[in-house]
């Protein structure tokens, strides 16, 4: 019985490392996926999706009275400003999300006074405007997602112009 131990002892330990490392290094495959089916704009660039239907659903489980606006982003160049217009009397959020699908900042339309809001992103020691408001993160990349709940899918049409006031840029000027 002695034999088989030593053997058993290495392949659970083997088996428990292979476990942790796939567990730590899912977060970071989602996020990749999720950016590159959210990024038909590019990087640090605001996309405006259309509305879920069968045949297109970019994020898990999409809702149908929802329209995503979605910026990955990448802080390698230097921070991100996230400027987001609530659509008056419709409920809107911004989510940031980290490489490591954590969530670090959500902020809605009632929140906000139902006011135009800019937002930062910056890694630690990157230089940011004074007087914005920062989110700090401990990763390049992730995603802002903006949602806009509608009353009825048809009305996607007259509140679009409001929704794409919403933008993504790199920091280009620190003033």
């Amino acid at each position: 019985m002695r034999n088989w131990l030593g053997p058993l002892a290495f392949g659970l330990i083997v088996a428990a490392a292979a476990a942790y490392a796939a567990l730590a290094a899912i977060p970071y495959g989602l996020m990749h996926v999720a950016m590159d089916r959210l990024g038909q704009g590019g990087v640090n660039r605001m996309s405006y999706g259309d509305l879920a239907d069968p045949d297109r659903q970019p994020v898990v489980r999409p809702s149908p009275d929802l329209a995503y606006s979605s910026c990955p982003y990448d802080l390698a160049a230097g921070p991100v400003a996230i400027a987001v217009t609530p659509v008056p009397g419709r409920y809107t959020s911004l989510s940031i999300f980290d490489a490591a699908t954590d969530v670090i900042f959500v902020r809605n339309d009632v929140e906000a006074g139902g006011k135009p809001f800019r937002i930062i992103v910056a890694r630690d020691g990157q230089a940011v405007p004074a007087g914005a408001e920062v989110v700090r993160t401990n990763h390049d990349r992730g995603i802002a997602l903006i949602r806009l709940l509608l009353k009825d899918p048809a009305e996607i049409g007259g509140l679009d112009a409001v929704r794409r006031q919403s933008s993504c840029a790199t920091v280009t000027k620190l003033k």
